[in-house]
This record gives structure tokens, C-alpha cells and sequence, in this order.
């Protein structure tokens, strides 16, 4: 899903569920606007991009890991990479499995530790951007935080790594619902994540 591209032309992914799936967490109206209208021109800038600096790639990821990236490249790759990874962790149900477990409680020494370094992320993030989960070389566990559309694919990145999980806290994911209240949307989205995808990301 994160890395589709079809006819040399990335394509909005298909939501497995309503825009309504979610009502006591995300407003089928933020959903909405938010897949269809901002991510899809994420897509539509994307295309474009690639066409003027003749980039011929097929993977989302390995044009995010390429040096000096466009403005146009690094803004609309991240943002069809990291909103494809969001939308694609947010499908319903998909509880921790004991293996998973243990392996956030060897990382974060417990459950709600974790929880709470992942939502602090976000909330101490300045201004636009994404809360991250992320495997480093060595396979161990990290959270971090990036501005805007980047991610930790990308050597811009603070600190790189293979993201597993990803939150968008622009405020137009959010603010219908709960206008400056970022840290209550993020306490309560961190409750409908489908950890069996995340852990399906482990490398």
C-alpha cells in the first residue's frame, strides 16, 4: 500500500474502510477532506515532480532515501509515503500480540511508557508535522519526530530509520474534532492503531 505506483504514476490508495469508521475519534468529515483532498494532491505534486526531475523510480521509499532532493519531490513524496502508513494503521482492530509486547516493554521498559514517549512526540513537535516509530540498523525500537512532510527514510531526517508506525499532527488531521487540543487527538488516535499492521512492518 505504502509503495504502490502504477503506469510510472502514483495513485491515491483505496481506504479499507468509511470515512465514518471512527466517529468518537476522527469526524468522517476530517477523514474525508483529509484523504481525498489533501492527500491526493500530495499525489497530484508528486507526479509532477517526478516528471520535471526525470526520475524514473517506481518506490516511494527508495526516492525518499535518494540525496538532494527537490522541494517538490520531498514535500509530496513524504506526504503520499507518510499518509499512505497512516491510513493503512488506522484500520480497525489488531491488538498487540505477546511478542510485540515484549518487545516495546525491552525498548520502553512498558506499555503506557511507550504510549506516552509516542504521544509526547507529537505533541512537543513545533508547528506541522509526524510522530514515528521506527526500527534503526541495529533493529531496535525508537520514536522520533519530524517537521512538515518528512520522515526517517529521508538523510534530512534528525535521526533515520525504517518507520513502522506514523501519526500525522498537522492540524488539519485534527482540528474539526479538536481545534488546539493536539494532545487529546493524539491520546486517543494511539488507541485505534491496528498494532498487528505496525508489527507486520518490523523488519
Amino acid at each position: 500500500m505504502v509503495a504502490e505506483k502504477a503506469s510510472s504514476v502514483f495513485t491515491l490508495p483505496k481506504l479499507s474502510y468509511g470515512y465514518d469508521a471512527f466517529p468518537d475519534t476522527i469526524d468522517a468529515m476530517t477523514m474525508e477532506i483529509h484523504h481525498s483532498k489533501h492527500h491526493q494532491g500530495y499525489v497530484n505534486k508528486l507526479n509532477k515532480a517526478l516528471e520535471e526531475s526525470a526520475n524514473t523510480s517506481k518506490d516511494i521509499t527508495d526516492i525518499l532515501r535518494g540525496k538532494n532532493l527537490s522541494a517538490g519531490v520531498r514535500n509530496n513524496g513524504g506526504g503520499h509515503f507518510n499518509h499512505s502508513l497512516y491510513w493503512d494503521i488506522l484500520t480497525p482492530g489488531g491488538s498487540m500480540s505477546d511478542a510485540f509486547k515484549e518487545l516495546i516493554i525491552k525498548n520502553f521498559n512498558s506499555i503506557e511508557a511507550f504510549k506516552g514517549e509516542l504521544a509526547n512526540a507529537g505533541k512537543k513537535r513545533f508547528g506541522s508535522g509526524w510522530a514515528w516509530l521506527c526500527q534503526d540498523t541495529d533493529k531496535k525500537l525508537f520514536i522520533t519526530s519530524t517537521a512538515n512532510q518528512d520522515n526517517p527514510l529521508m538523510t534530512v531526517a534528525e535521526k533515520q530509520g525504517h518507520p513502522i508506525l506514523g501519526i500525522d499532527v498537522w492540524e488539519h488531521a485534527y482540528y474539526l474534532k479538536y481545534q488546539n487540543k493536539r494532545g487529546d487527538y493524539l491520546n486517543n488516535i494511539i488507541n485505534i492503531i491496528n498494532w498487528q499492521k505496525v508489527e507486520s512492518r518490523i523488519l
